[in-house]
């Protein structure tokens, strides 16, 4: 796949980056880069590899799921600029 100045200044848009004209060739050289590295990376045999949380075999620490300080709803929702019925109330954003 092959970006073109066309396509780089779309996807600056979309992104809301400002990209001058002169830049466009360039950052489409860059998109393309990344674009080959990731089909290089496509290329790779990952069939036998087994997945890791770190580069080092290491066990996530684990802690017991227990409430340690509940039961604060009313000091929580004494916060909020509006609160009913035990909820936060917002505006309605949605029509």
């Amino acid at each position: 796949m092959s970006i073109d100045t066309t396509t780089a200044a779309k996807v600056a848009k979309l992104a809301r980056i400002r990209v001058e004209e002169k830049d466009l060739p360039a950052l489409a050289q860059e998109f393309n880069a990344i674009l080959g590295f990731i089909e290089q990376l496509g290329e790779l045999d990952v069939e036998n590899v087994e997945p890791m949380t770190s580069v080092t075999p290491m066990r996530l620490k684990r802690r017991a799921d227990v409430v340690t300080d509940g039961d604060q709803q009313k000091k929580v929702l004494s916060n909020a600029p509006d609160a009913r019925e035990g909820f936060f109330a917002v505006p309605k954003v949605v029509e």
